[in-house]
């Protein structure tokens, strides 16, 4: 069997090998993928199966149950300060990873420039150049917390950039763009007419009191920005399958069409477990809180470990972390810390390649004492390795 050119370009994605790899070992602490350990809320919870004992368990409409639209058109008009057609500028899809597939298939033609800000989410690169796409990075550094400069974008820019994909807050570094650089970052997308994907499933999981800021609430830009989220990360319902999207009637109009040829429809008690989710927002507030106090005590760790540095973590449950000083490379860091100490984590060279060769990246999804001992290995595994 002969397979298609596009299939075979596909990268095979180093966090889930470093993940299968972990498996092998039956104490590993697993801090590779950004699964959280929580459960939903029990209300959610108790929705789901509701809706399953009673039958609700067959198609809903391509874009998604009406009352779900309307809950997410109802939210986005507090968090924006705009209105949004439920039918018009709705999507619900199988979750957000869903959503943002069919933006950029909506989106791009082969040849197409896409600028996309580094490290990054390994999905966007893979599946912007199995569209015959072409990707464009712009690096972010740990002296300016990771932060995107809007200077460095606009120095990538062509007469064939057609999109720039923003994450904020990031996966994989934990940066959340300030309000002041969004701004700076729409006027340059506005002057050469570029549209914006703004990838923001981490939202709701921003810490110290603060809140997170959008581009599609800069003037000029609700034209021009689809707006990815879910409920995966903030309520903790990763197997549920179900995100969402806002974006422009024309745009939602074709990511309907082509959901219906991939997957037809969210899954429907997920759907009605969505609904109660919105229905009662705020009662999933102990998640936030919960990752919050897991931060604070990777923080606290690594504060005792001369060998690894970290600029902060302001949201996610991502640490982007430094390891040069180890001596070692962030591959042979977690390639070794896995096999010697059994904790597994992701080289950060996998997320954006050679500039981030000195990185590791944890994904805080275990509770503090978990942490704690990950953490005593990895102080350990340290002092092995100056003794050699």
């Amino acid at each position: 069997m002969k397979l298609s050119a596009r299939a075979m370009n596909l990268t095979p994605s180093e966090p889930r090998k470093i993940y299968e790899e972990a498996r092998k070992y039956s104490d590993v602490i697993d801090l590779t993928l950004g699964d959280p350990d929580l459960m939903p809320p029990e209300n959610i919870r108790l929705a789901a199966c509701r809706s399953t004992m009673e039958g609700l368990t067959r198609y809903s409409a391509n874009a998604g149950l009406l009352e779900l639209r309307e809950k997410i058109a109802e939210e986005s008009t507090r968090e924006y300060g705009m209105t949004f057609d439920p039918e018009a500028n709705v999507i619900v899809t199988a979750g957000a990873m869903e959503a943002a597939y069919l933006s950029l298939w909506s989106l791009l033609d082969p040849g197409d420039e896409v600028i996309i800000t580094a490290p990054f989410w390994i999905n966007y690169k893979e599946v912007v150049q199995s569209f015959g796409a072409v990707p464009f990075f712009v690096e972010t550094r740990e002296a300016d917390g990771f932060v995107v400069s809007p200077e460095e974008i606009e120095k990538k820019i062509t007469d064939k950039t057609k999109l720039l994909v923003l994450n904020s807050p990031s996966n994989p570094t934990g940066a959340v763009i300030p309000e002041d650089v969004l701004a700076r970052i729409a006027e340059i997308a506005i002057r050469h007419d570029i549209t914006v994907i703004s990838d923001e499933i981490y939202s709701h999981l921003v810490y110290d009191g603060k809140k997170c800021s959008s581009i599609l609430s800069c003037p000029g830009m609700r034209e021009r920005t689809i707006v990815i989220n879910g409920f995966s990360k903030r309520f903790a319902m990763t197997g549920y399958r179900v995100g969402w999207a806002l974006a422009p009637k024309e745009v939602v109009t074709v990511m309907t069409q082509m959901t219906e040829n991939i997957v037809a429809c969210a899954p429907l008690p997920s759907q009605y477990a969505a609904i109660e989710a919105l229905s009662s927002a705020g009662t999933e507030n102990y998640i936030r809180d919960e990752f919050e106090k897991r931060r604070n005590c990777v923080l606290e760790e690594l504060a005792g470990i001369e060998e690894i540095s970290c600029t902060g973590i302001p949201g996610t449950f991502y640490a982007f972390l430094n390891v040069a000083k180890s001596g070692m490379s962030g591959k042979e860091f977690a390639l070794s810390l896995l096999e010697r100490k059994h904790v597994a984590l992701i080289y950060g060279s996998a997320y954006g390649g050679d500039a981030y060769k000195d990185y590791v990246r944890i994904a805080f999804t275990m509770e503090c004492d978990t942490l704690r001992e990950a953490f005593r290995r990895i102080r350990e595994f340290l002092a092995e390795n100056k003794q050699k």
